[in-house]
């Protein structure tokens, strides 16, 4: 993050709602469903990656008068997508190649009856269970044969980094013939279901918003200067050093971050070639461990001058880094109940004017709280993503970079930005089209978030 003297730090909240219009409720994690019967497991006798065999007990109906039936299920699970960064949305895919349990109507089964319900248990950097269905997809089944294979789907937001195991659950296979009646096939409880699938998800990029600001930003050599730092990790050990350019001079005294990021210091600047100051975790500066550097001008010493003449200086005063923004809510697009999707919206303009003079450019960066709606029903601030635009006016000595493309979320992403330079300064307009991704079956409703934006 960039910073520089007579800057401030500045955060502007605002608030986002995205609506799902329906009459009917649903729950949060219900899935999308799928259909398809397991013959897309391969030939008989191929074994596909990722298909584990497990005992399974599985109930017949009390109406159909049959006992238990008990053996191995054959299954199968994937994902569309194996390297998912946090925030994104996985869809899962449990493939039952074979089943024990059998048709539970006394005669023929007809086609295109048998419904199944199942679940996918999530387990190392990430835990839970993940709900899939399949549709009424299957071949007529001869009185007490063997139940067919089926296909079921379902989502899941990844909210975790990390490598996450997906492992077959129970699954219910529901015949709506003559009678509803359901099979209830549970693994054996001494013998867990191995890992079918594997997925290692990639965390969001984290905002850099360590920046510095000094008391002053001119003064004699040898002169000290007051440098207020924030952002950094708390408790942490810092180095405030003078810069000239991309170089760093003599000129340096140690810190040490407050339990908010926070530091003060005074820093003796005696290197007349020291232009800038910055502040840094670790051994040396890095641009993701330390701030941008804050302008500053030493004023060498005045030599005698001949009779009858004078030294005339004109100060030019560094101003400030500041922003605007028009509007205070986002509302986002309607999504229909049942079939999810995006919700699409843009922020409001943001202008920023960077008035500081020195070397340092700026960034603004973004984040986004969980959309919370009626009765504690949450959609992670992870499904929240941008894509942003910048323009810089004319006459201004910057250019604006956008940020890119992908995921805003609670750890932040950048929106807008300029580089360090030899002159900087200029006023920037910053927009971004934002898609809040909704799952399926989301209860109808009012559903809000704040997203913050830090300009430093």
């Amino acid at each position: 993050m960039r910073t520089g003297a007579g800057s401030r730090r500045r955060s502007w909240a605002l608030g986002m709602a995205a609506v799902l219009a329906a009459a009917a409720g649903g729950a949060l994690s219900a899935p999308a469903a799928a259909g398809g019967s397991a013959a897309a497991a391969g030939p008989p006798g191929q074994v596909l990656p990722g298909q584990v065999d497990f005992p399974t007990h599985c109930l017949p109906p009390q109406e159909a008068g049959l006992p238990p039936a008990d053996g191995p299920t054959t299954a199968r699970i994937t994902v569309d997508n194996p390297a998912p960064r946090v925030g994104d949305t996985v869809t899962v895919t449990y493939q039952v190649v074979r089943t024990p349990a059998v048709n539970p109507v006394g005669a023929e089964l007809p086609a295109d009856v048998l419904t199944p319900t199942g679940r996918v248990l999530l387990s190392g950097a990430q835990s839970g269970e993940v709900t899939v269905v399949g549709a009424e997809r299957n071949d007529a089944v001869g009185a007490g044969a063997a139940l067919p294979g089926v296909t079921m789907t379902g989502t899941f937001t990844v909210t975790a980094p990390g490598e996450t195991a997906l492992a077959a659950g129970g699954y219910t296979l529901h015949t709506g013939h003559l009678l509803d009646l359901d099979t209830v096939c549970t693994p054996d409880a001494a013998a867990a279901s191995p890992v079918s699938a594997r997925l290692t998800a990639s965390p969001l990029p984290q905002a850099n918003l360590r920046g510095v600001s000094l008391g002053t930003a001119y003064g004699k050599p040898g002169a000290k200067v007051t440098v207020t730092g924030a952002g950094f990790a708390p408790g942490a050990a810092v180095t405030v050093a003078g810069r000239a350019g991309a170089a760093e001079t003599p000129d340096r005294v140690a810190a040490e971050a407050d339990a908010l990021g926070v530091f003060r210091a005074e820093l003796p600047v005696t290197d007349r070639a020291t232009t800038g100051v910055v502040a840094y975790e670790g051994a040396g500066w890095a641009a993701g461990r330390g701030s941008g550097p804050a302008a500053y001008t030493v004023i060498d010493a005045v030599a005698p001058l001949p009779p009858g003449t004078q030294k005339v200086t004109a100060v030019v005063e560094p101003g400030a880094l500041a922003m605007t923004q028009a509007g205070e809510a986002v509302v986002l697009g309607a999504v229909p109940y049942g079939d999810g999707g995006a919700a699409p919206g843009r922020i409001g303009t943001v202008t920023v004017k960077d008035a500081r003079g020195g070397p340092a450019g700026w960034s603004l960066t973004g984040k986004v709280t969980d959309f919370a709606g009626a009765g504690g029903v949450r959609i992670p601030g992870a499904s929240l993503s941008w894509t942003p635009s910048c323009a810089a006016a004319a006459g201004s000595p910057s250019r604006c970079v956008p940020g890119s493309a992908g995921v805003v979320g609670a750890e932040g992403a950048v929106l807008a930005a300029t580089p360090d330079a030899a002159v900087v300064g200029g006023t920037f307009t910053v927009d971004a089209t934002v898609e809040l991704r909704i799952p399926p079956y989301t209860p109808p409703g009012a559903y809000t978030a704040v997203l913050t934006l830090t300009l430093s």
